[in-house]
């Protein structure tokens, strides 16, 4: 399990459905007055995403555009495009990588953690999700990309919301919750949204977990709403004995990896000053000692998982008999 340094370069991903507002989202964290500097790497030209007056000297992979953010076609492999990068940082601030609309992130976020030299030097800030409020419920019958997208976020833009009513607004946004009940949720139009509520997040090392997902010490540990996707989470008032926990989180990840498409929490250990934060891309785990319990703070351990065919009264009960 790799280190979860916090100088690494910030990558947020930024995906959704064809048509959602991705674009539009790019376009304003492109142009805003924030001072920050920007590389951005898209997964295909065809579908870049930047307006064309935007895109200056695109037969270059790498450029320098008006407003000092860097961005680069992908035309090749993220990894490539990636180490590049990391051989030019000092000269933007963070990456933002914008997948196809029909793409599953879950390839993407695994880069960060499968490749060294890239997860040396960068780390998954957030996945960040935009939907279509007009769309979503029918792409989640037709799609399982939309429905992949919605599962794997950290933070959900619930765009378009000026072309719905309120009624079919809660219902679209009751749908997304049945999926991923954790993520940061905010409805928008044009996606107009704060950057700094999808910009260095934190959301996906989970330093700021209980900022990002407040419902995650609230009862109810087990969510099956959804026909084939599932949320499930467990807690334990207290420590859990690492000599159990780390092989049992370690074998779940590998027997049931393939149907787990996010898993994260955050334990305590006896004797530990330091929480354990964990998190996890279908096989792939990354946890590591990151911040101190407060003096007040109770020491509760919990841990999500979302995913598909997942036992869950199984997981819990693993998951209880590790503690200490």
């Amino acid at each position: 399990m790799a280190d979860l340094s916090t100088d690494k370069i910030p990558v947020t991903v930024l995906t959704g459905y064809l048509g959602a507002g991705k674009t539009t989202l790019l376009n304003r964290i492109l142009t805003e007055n924030h001072g920050k500097r920007y590389a951005v790497i898209v997964n295909e030209f065809g579908e870049i995403g930047i307006d064309n007056d935007l895109v200056i000297g695109a037969d270059e992979e790498v450029f320098e555009m008006n407003n000092g953010c860097v961005c680069c076609t992908v035309r090749g492999d993220l990894i490539r495009i990636m180490d590049g990068l990391v051989k030019r940082r000092g000269k933007f601030d963070a990456i933002i990588v914008e997948t196809t609309g029909l793409a599953d992130p879950a390839p993407v976020a695994q880069t960060f953690f499968i490749d060294e030299d890239v997860g040396s030097a960068a780390r998954l800030d957030a996945v960040v999700t935009v939907a279509d409020a007009k769309w979503l419920a029918e792409r989640l019958k037709d799609a399982p990309e939309a429905k992949n997208q919605i599962a794997f976020a950290d933070v959900i833009l619930l765009n378009k919301a000026d072309l719905v009513e309120a009624a079919d607004l809660d219902r679209v946004e009751g749908l997304i919750r049945a999926i991923n009940p954790y993520a940061k949720l905010h409805r928008t139009s044009r996606c107009a949204v704060p950057l700094d509520q999808v910009l260095d997040r934190n959301a996906f090392d989970l330093s700021r977990i209980l900022d990002i997902e407040p419902d995650f010490l609230e009862e109810g540990h087990h969510h099956h709403h959804d026909d084939d996707m599932q949320s499930v989470s467990a807690r334990i008032d207290g420590p859990v004995d690492p000599e159990k926990f780390m092989p049992w989180i370690s074998n779940l990840t590998q027997v049931q990896g393939p149907d787990i498409l996010r898993c994260k929490g955050i334990v305590a250990f006896p004797g530990e000053p330091q929480r354990f934060v964990f998190q996890g891309v279908h096989q792939i785990l990354d946890g590591d000692l990151q911040g101190p319990w407060k003096d007040d703070e109770p020491r509760i351990s919990r841990v999500v998982f979302i995913g598909r065919k997942l036992d869950a009264d199984a997981i819990r009960e693993e998951f209880l008999a590790c503690k200490a």
